[in-house]
């Protein structure tokens, strides 16, 4: 397993710091969104919690191979249209704790860019092992 040295993010350059969403059924399960705790302590004065919103996904990822955890997520993000304005030509941070494939972490970049924010950064706090294809 290969260790990637902690760097520091360059927050400062970011207009905007974008929780992952967790679905609503996510949510009342785990009480909490994990994401927003960790940008609530990283960049408090810029996060916006409600501007990417997450539709209900029908199936788990959990035990996914990398190109169903693709084909599961797909659409699964969207800008709220009260927000679009605020992305628009915008750095955005997009934070996450944990990654496997990125399937997540794309989607919601390509829901960005289609909002048309102009750099998108994806910041996780853990990986995990890849799963097979």
């Amino acid at each position: 397993m290969r260790h990637t040295p902690w760097v520091e993010p360059k927050l400062e350059a970011a207009h905007l710091v974008v929780p992952m969403p967790l679905s609503v059924v996510g949510l009342r399960e785990r009480g909490f969104n994990q994401a927003l705790e960790l940008a609530r302590h990283l960049c408090p004065q810029k996060i916006q919690a409600h501007i990417l919103m997450r539709r209900e996904q029908a199936l788990q990822q959990v035990g996914k191979n990398r190109t169903d955890r693709f084909a599961n997520v797909q659409g699964s993000f969207w800008v709220h249209p009260d927000h679009i304005h605020s992305v628009c030509g915008r750095h955005v941070v997009v934070v996450d704790d944990v990654m496997t494939t990125g399937a997540s972490l794309f989607e919601a970049a390509r829901a960005l860019r289609a909002a048309g924010a102009a750099h998108i950064t994806g910041l996780v706090f853990a990986r995990t092992p890849r799963p097979t294809e």
